[in-house]
């Protein structure tokens, strides 16, 4: 399906044609090259059609579902581009569609359309719940525009983080304030960073020697077991599925690049309880960084302990390998409460990241509640 736009650029007085159509896998050379031209995250063709081909959700809906949308001008080149990723989740005993974004971008001359691709998005008739964790300050104004609403749990516009490397985080830092003796300025300043953080805040407690975690290398039939479990257990919570096939799915890409780490509880019959952490860097800054993509609980009493022997656990190994940071972003509260224990740092995120809309009126006041929300980064686009 395509649209033909009359536009004129801002930039020429030159009449230019748009055409608005479904985005093809043969359309990778031009999205990967304006995504690189705006400085966003790209991945090698294998890694970006795995989101669609091997994955669950999108074998299920193929014939009925767009891997997104593109601008097209009279020359053939892509001007504009929106990804669309299907997910699968469970509420209350049903089995929902979900559909996440994946780099919204478009050229510059063409800024002006591209709400028409977030309405494509949004106009989507067999997709419940449109979910979107990766949203700036410019994309939350057009979501709100489309009814988008704010997810009700969890500080979604500030992180945690805990510095595991000083000298590195401190010249990324340096860095990002476009100092320019970085290099120079951060091993004498590191030393007093250090100090601050042993004068001024809590040591870490002592790990709890009742909570056991075991690295694990990847995700085998232990998973699904937990799986039933947990959607047992927490049938009245919204939850993204999460087999053993769709964890694959999920992180294929980070663990064979080795940027993921399975961390895992066991119970008296199976896991308890499982963490995983990503590799997010920001190379423009020099900058090394883990973040907790998701962590998964059977048992509330137990859960906050499991989280933070986790999070002891991956700091631990931060350390080890000189990764600057270990961050976390939208814990619930009661989680959030847990890891005061280990003092964490606090920073502003520029705008809130993670918006919601669901399509059916009824499924919509019932997610007003928090109370059926467990979210985490492994919703959304954010740990893709």
């Amino acid at each position: 399906m395509s649209t033909d736009i009359s536009s004129q650029a801002t930039s020429t007085s030159t009449a230019k044609s748009l055409r608005l159509r479904e985005a093809s896998f043969e359309d990778y050379p031009h999205v990967v090259a304006l995504e690189s031209k705006f400085h966003l995250d790209t991945k090698n063709y294998e890694a970006w059609t795995h989101l669609w081909t091997n994955n669950p959700a999108y074998r299920k809906v193929k014939d009925r579902f767009p891997i997104g949308w593109v601008l097209e001008n009279r020359d053939g080149a892509i001007s504009g581009y929106l990804g669309n990723i299907p997910l699968d989740y469970e509420f209350d005993g049903k089995r929902l569609l979900a559909a996440t974004t994946r780099a919204w971008v478009v050229d510059t001359a063409f800024r002006a359309y591209s709400p028409l691709l977030l309405d494509r998005y949004f106009s989507q008739s067999d997709v419940d719940l449109f979910m979107n964790t990766t949203v700036n300050s410019y994309a939350a104004q057009a979501y709100s525009v489309f009814q988008g609403v704010r997810v009700p749990v969890g500080a979604w516009d500030r992180s945690l983080f805990w510095i595991t490397s000083y000298q590195g985080f401190t010249e990324s830092v340096l860095r990002k304030k476009r100092s320019v003796t970085t290099k120079a300025l951060s091993y004498p300043l590191s030393p007093f960073v250090f100090l601050r953080d042993r004068l001024m805040r809590r040591r870490f407690h002592r790990k709890d020697s009742r909570v056991s975690v075991i690295p694990c290398a990847g995700f085998d039939d232990r998973f699904d077991a937990f799986w039933a479990a947990l959607r047992k257990k927490k049938a009245n919570l919204l939850l993204a599925v999460r087999t053993q096939e769709v964890l694959d799915w999920h992180f294929k890409s980070a663990l064979a690049q080795d940027a993921a780490w399975i961390y895992t509880v066991e119970g008296s019959s199976g896991l308890a309880a499982y963490a995983v952490f990503l590799r997010q860097d920001q190379p423009e800054l020099g900058l090394t960084r883990v973040r907790l993509a998701d962590f998964k609980y059977l048992e509330e009493e137990t859960g906050p302990a499991q989280l933070t022997a986790m999070l002891q656990t991956a700091i631990d190994r931060c350390r080890r390998d000189c990764i600057h940071m270990l961050e976390i972003i939208g814990l619930a509260p009661s989680l959030e409460r847990e890891t005061e224990r280990l003092s964490p740092y606090r920073r502003d995120l520029p705008s809130w990241l993670y918006f919601y809309k669901a399509t059916d009126s009824d499924l919509a006041e019932k997610l007003k509640n928090a109370a059926v929300w467990e979210p985490s980064l492994f919703d959304g686009d954010s740990s893709l």
